[in-house]
């Protein structure tokens, strides 16, 4: 989940050559004022912005949607902001969200139904704070919601809750899956039945603080930024139960054109946070946010654990300061699910959207831009 800097960045127009059908809830019931009031915003020239779809639901405050397809049906795993009055910061603490809702709908552009809280904070028994982006997966009648949670030392970890249905409610396990750390956990499963989880975010994310394998309470909050190499995204393979490391955890490398490690200093193409893997034509597609330059790019690799090497930009810049997308296939077409700023005009209180995936011949991802 993209997380920090204190200012909105000017609202962005984005329209693209093939839009979907507005994806707006049916729900008429609004818990939150300041939703169905935004505020007035404009662009640049003082006209009004432009948005490649409509919010999925607009009574309550959704980001960092992760997308999935169960029994024919989308569900959506979104984080669930909230306005807490809180200062903003690099580190992220005006993100304080406490509980999760799911969504889900069964076409693009049809009706979107909330299906209340899921997973609470307080139903954690090791959580202290922050209540940050989360995923799902589904395996033997068992649907898990994987979630990063600062644990009562104020270090972020990953937990993992269960139940029967992929509404929830999910209960939690009593401790965080051991070994995990950082934040914006993303479950893939292969084609051979393997799982593996994406995770890591730089500055309030804590990833730079376990650059030597151990955490680092006085690491600098910010990333490094010379010609070192990037901080990568940490992969590891679940247990057969999906709810420990079967393995180590691993280093996401990214490779340019030449082969060679992404240098820190290049945040135009070096990971962020918020990953997320999809194969498409026996190709593995690691994406990402690149955080304080706002863009959704990708990589491509033939192993679920990379190395990649850097394609393009998914997605250019929404409007909000922070970008977290989700990619899924759904009869027959791709689609990407993100999230920007319309409804409220502030980088903390976001809106989830969905819009659809166009790609080249070759595999690569058409770029939607501004």
């Amino acid at each position: 989940m993209l997380h920090h800097f204190s200012l909105c960045r000017p609202a962005l127009v984005l329209a693209a050559p093939l839009l979907l059908a507005a994806c707006q809830s049916q729900s008429t019931q609004q818990t939150d004022a300041a939703a169905t009031t935004p505020e007035a915003k404009a662009d640049s020239t003082g006209g009004k912005p432009k948005f490649l779809s409509k919010p999925l639901v607009s009574d309550i405050y959704t980001a960092d949607p992760s997308a999935h397809v169960f029994n024919g049906k989308i569900y959506i795993y979104p984080s669930h902001d909230i306005e807490t009055g809180m200062p903003e910061n690099d580190k992220g603490d005006h993100f304080a969200m406490r509980d999760y809702h799911i969504l889900s709908m069964d076409s693009i552009g049809g009706k979107v139904t909330d299906h209340g809280v899921a997973l609470d904070t307080k139903d954690i028994p090791w959580a202290g704070r922050q209540l940050w982006a989360p995923d799902a997966a589904f395996k033997s009648g068992t649907y898990y919601l994987y979630f990063p949670v600062k644990d009562k030392q104020d270090v972020f970890r990953i937990g993992v809750a269960t139940s029967s249905s992929p509404t929830g409610p999910f209960k939690a396990e009593p401790k965080p899956i051991e070994g995990s750390f950082s934040i914006d956990p993303a479950v893939f499963t292969d084609t051979d039945g393997k799982a593996y989880m994406y995770f890591g975010g730089l500055w309030g994310g804590q990833l730079q603080r376990w650059a030597t394998g151990k955490y680092n309470a006085n690491a600098a909050e910010k990333k490094p930024d010379g010609d070192e190499p990037a901080i990568g995204a940490r992969v590891a393979q679940l247990t057969p139960d999906m709810k420990q490391f079967a393995g180590p955890v691993k280093e996401v490398v990214i490779l340019d054109s030449l082969g060679k490690p992404l240098k820190a200093k290049d945040n135009t193409h070096r990971f962020f946070e918020g990953a997320w893997m999809h194969k498409y034509q026996g190709k593995y597609y690691f994406s990402y946010s690149t955080g304080d330059t706002h863009l959704l790019a990708y990589a491509v690799g033939t192993s679920p654990a990379g190395p990649f090497t850097y394609k393009g930009v998914i997605m250019k810049p929404v409007q909000g300061w922070t970008t977290h997308h989700s990619i899924v296939e759904f009869k027959g077409k791709w689609y990407i699910f993100y999230h920007d700023t319309e409804l409220s005009n502030k980088t903390w209180l976001r809106n989830v959207k969905v819009t659809e995936l166009k790609r080249n011949p070759d595999g690569s991802i058409v770029t939607i831009t501004p």
